[in-house]
């Protein structure tokens, strides 16, 4: 039997790639949600789907949006004992994030938008379940 050649991953590198993998279904769920019928009238006429489209609330879409791709940096770059706290807060808030997102947007043209959501559920349980399980050394 032939055996491959395997490498273990450092924890920051694993966190930073659950994390993009994160962004990517985050993107491609907005961007598929605009083939929705009715989605980008909706828009036009100020309802992003939360309620009434207004300047704050762009703010805390993108203030939300942004966190993500902030712990994909942050994944790498932090201390340990830093980023495995941050990693468990916002792969938890995330995790809730999201079920709320996926419990909220069921119905025939939400299907990839629930798989999706299930898909970032099931990413960012990872992220923290990582995260708690951060290897350690002894001193």
């Amino acid at each position: 039997m032939t055996a491959f050649e395997d490498f273990k991953i450092n924890i920051k590198f694993r966190l930073a790639a659950l994390w993009t993998s994160l962004m990517f279904c985050y993107v491609y769920g907005d961007f598929f949600s605009l083939f929705v019928p009715g989605r980008i009238q909706r828009l036009m006429d100020g309802n992003s789907g939360a309620g009434e489209t207004t300047p704050i609330m762009l703010l805390a879409y993108a203030v939300l949006l942004a966190t993500p791709s902030l712990m994909i940096f942050f994944s790498i770059a932090l201390k340990a004992r830093l980023n495995r706290l941050l990693n468990i807060i916002m792969g938890s808030f995330f995790t809730l994030v999201m079920i709320l997102v996926t419990a909220t947007s069921l119905g025939e043209w939400m299907l990839f938008y629930t798989f999706l959501g299930i898909v970032e559920i099931i990413l960012t349980c990872i992220i923290v379940w990582q995260a708690v399980k951060w290897p350690t050394i002894k001193q």
